[in-house]
């Protein structure tokens, strides 16, 4: 039990370390790359493409955590990353209700409709990794 709760609470921590860290190099880039489209930091989530690649970095860091939530819960490691995602979307319906992060409903909707799957892709590619290094019995 202990266990699965830690590498629920590791997967939430992967996935929020790197998409922070891709989020303070990206963010600063992309202003200073598109000046005309992005004028502000406000602008980047309305920005429809600048919108996709957040998708495309936050995604990738809900695959992590899912990954490292299977690879630390070892016994149903994609039931973990799921659940790792369920976990992540209430703390996304949190944030919402924040008033001071201001971004798009499409914004919000499409990270709670992504989360939970892209979670459970991260753990299907360790449960399918851990498989087919396994040898077999015959």
């Amino acid at each position: 039990m202990i266990r699965s709760v830690l590498a629920v609470l590791a997967g939430i921590v992967v996935l929020t370390i790197t998409s922070f860290a891709i989020e303070a190099v990206a963010d600063p880039l992309m202003l200073r790359v598109f000046p005309h489209a992005l004028p502000d930091k406000a602008a980047l989530s309305h920005n429809l493409p600048a919108s996709l690649f957040l998708f495309a970095y936050t995604s990738l860091c809900v695959a992590a955590g899912g990954y490292v939530t299977a690879w630390l819960a070892r016994r149903s490691p994609v039931r973990h990353a799921v659940a790792m995602g369920v976990v992540q979307v209430a703390l996304t319906v949190l944030a919402m209700m924040s008033p001071r992060i201001v971004a798009p409903l499409r914004n919000w909707i499409a990270t709670l409709v992504l989360t939970i799957p892209t979670a459970w892709c991260g753990g299907l590619l360790r449960a399918r990794q851990t498989r087919s290094v396994q040898p077999d019995a015959s």
